[in-house]
């Protein structure tokens, strides 16, 4: 089977009337002069388009012309490959064998590229030339060749800056869809890897690739997929974010429904679990749909390490989620509302720590987790050399400064402190983000009711998960509904001798994916 590459244009539709008009006016003239200067007129005689003539003089005297986008070029393909050969065989006393039709000749046997077009109206001919591509124009031929010659600068493979791992492949994403498919391709040499390529954005032409292995993928997850992209209508997309902002479900919910990671590994982890990867040009980040919960929990060196320490580090992923949600709302409940619930001489050192804070400790905490979000905010914005600087400094000056003045309590200092360092521990960034976000809810419920104000908000948090849905599939699989099956890679990360089947939930198409025995010692020999 061969790899399923196609490329999807999007275009509005007009009325008849009108849209016969319209392809009129769009379609190349057979007058070259009259489509240069077309094309002069709407690209605005931009410095970077650059037109270059020539003749054929022997026996056909056809002008042509060929355009390119400076800086967007392969320099060395564009020069050997078509400008040097053209200038030679303009030279030539016989350039064209006799009886042979000149465009026909060049599209045919004298271009020397992987991919060449014909285009014939002018929207194709500008997303040609626009996006790297160089044209061929002949006089007294409503139509004209397209050179896949792209060639811009990149950035080099780099290690992934959101998503460090102590073991395991280093290189991730870049910028280039090009070179992102091929990292996805070097690892999964399958036929059935089928890549789609559509073009999103009225203004931008946004490469998007859809990438699945199409075996292994749900055919109704694809096509949610498919057509949720394919109704996008917008003038640009320049990053991942708005495409997935545009296509993902809830969105009323703060929790991401669909992963974005820029690591190669990662993404190809994905797509042999059954999902659907979205790359996007111009980002090193790409998307996986369906996303669950319990997937911003795992690392991909959960699957590096052996099964016993990848379990320990899961647990204690899922153990900092509940701190970094609920130490400073318990904290205000039992200062505040249960205090006969805490140990008298814990309460009397309490006590005597806030004597003489001014606010209640609703207003103490909320205070200072304002404080330590500017100071996180700061050092992101920072340059690099002072970043950390600034965010560490900050947060230990401004806090003993704080203790000492008497605006807040040093045990409030402690529980920010451990919320903010258990937060730090998930793996994906995305969903530190709406514990942030609840952590000042929960802080305001457990100021009014306590304890049992924290239990009905951990009741309604766990009822909007079980309702969310990522195209399809329940966010809160294989947790609910429970599936005995699928627990041997959810909280624990089971031994892969175990790990026989692909989860079941995300399809039921070739769910057998390992079949290796369970390892026998060897008997010692007499």
């Amino acid at each position: 089977m061969t790899v399923k590459i196609t490329s999807v244009r999007k275009k509005l539709k007009k009325p008849e009337s009108s849209q016969q008009s319209s392809d009129e006016t769009n379609n190349l003239s057979t007058s070259l002069d009259k489509n240069v200067q077309t094309i002069t007129e709407a690209l605005g005689s931009s410095a970077d388009i650059i037109f270059r003539h020539f003749t054929f003089k022997k026996g056909y005297h056809v002008k042509v012309t060929v355009i390119y986008t400076d800086g967007l070029i392969n320099d060395n393909t564009v020069q050997n490959n078509i400008l040097d050969n053209l200038m030679v065989e303009t030279k030539k006393t016989s350039s064209v064998p006799p009886h042979v039709d000149l465009f026909e000749y060049l599209h045919q046997s004298f271009l020397r590229s992987g991919e060449i077009e014909i285009v014939e109206n002018f929207d194709d001919l500008y997303n040609n030339v626009l996006s790297g591509n160089t044209l061929i124009l002949l006089d007294h031929y409503a139509k004209c060749i397209a050179i896949d010659t792209r060639g811009w600068q990149e950035r080099g493979l780099e290690e992934p800056t959101t998503e460090t791992v102590i073991r395991g492949p280093k290189e991730g994403f870049n910028e280039t869809l090009e070179t992102n498919l091929a990292l996805i391709r070097r690892r999964i040499k399958d036929p059935n890897l089928w890549i789609e390529k559509k073009i999103i954005g009225k203004k931008s032409q946004t490469d998007v690739a859809i990438v699945y292995l199409n075996n292994v993928a749900s055919e109704n997850v694809v096509h949610e997929v498919k057509t949720r992209i394919n109704g996008i209508n917008i003038d640009a997309i320049i990053e991942g974010g708005q495409l997935e902002e545009l296509i993902h479900d809830g969105f009323y919910t703060p929790f991401p429904t669909i992963y974005n990671t820029e690591r190669p590994d990662t993404a190809v982890a994905g797509l042999l679990e059954g999902r659907v990867v979205i790359v996007v040009d111009g980002t090193p980040f790409v998307l996986l749909a369906p996303a669950l919960f319990t997937q911003f929990f795992q690392s991909p060196q959960d699957y590096y390490f052996q099964f016993d320490i990848s379990s320990f580090l899961r647990i204690l992923r899922y153990v900092s989620f509940f701190l970094s949600l609920l130490v400073p709302s318990v904290y205000i409940a039992l200062t505040t509302v249960h205090q006969e619930m805490l140990p008298t001489p814990l309460l009397i050192t309490l006590t005597a720590q806030r004597e003489g804070v001014p606010f209640p400790a609703v207003v103490e905490a909320f205070l200072m987790e304002l404080t330590f979000e500017i100071l996180r905010e700061a050092g992101v914005r920072m340059p690099r050399a002072v970043g950390s600087a600034i965010s560490i400094v900050g947060a230990l000056v401004i806090g003993q400064a704080a203790v000492e003045a008497g605006f807040v309590s040093s045990s409030m200092v402690i529980v920010v402190a451990i919320t903010a360092i258990a937060n730090f521990i998930m793996p994906n960034y995305n969903m530190s983000i709406p514990v942030r976000l609840l952590r000042f809810a929960f802080m305001i419920i457990a100021s009014m009711l306590g304890l049992i104000g924290i239990l009905f908000g951990l009741i309604a948090l766990t009822i909007h998960l079980c309702k969310l849905r990522s195209f399809g599939v329940p966010y809160m699989a294989p947790l609910t509904p429970l599936q005995g099956e699928e627990q041997k890679d959810t909280i624990l990360r089971l031994p892969w001798w175990t790990l026989k089947k692909r989860p079941g939930f995300m399809s039921k198409k070739n769910v057998l994916r390992n079949e290796t025995p369970k390892p026998q010692p060897e008997s010692p020999s007499n």
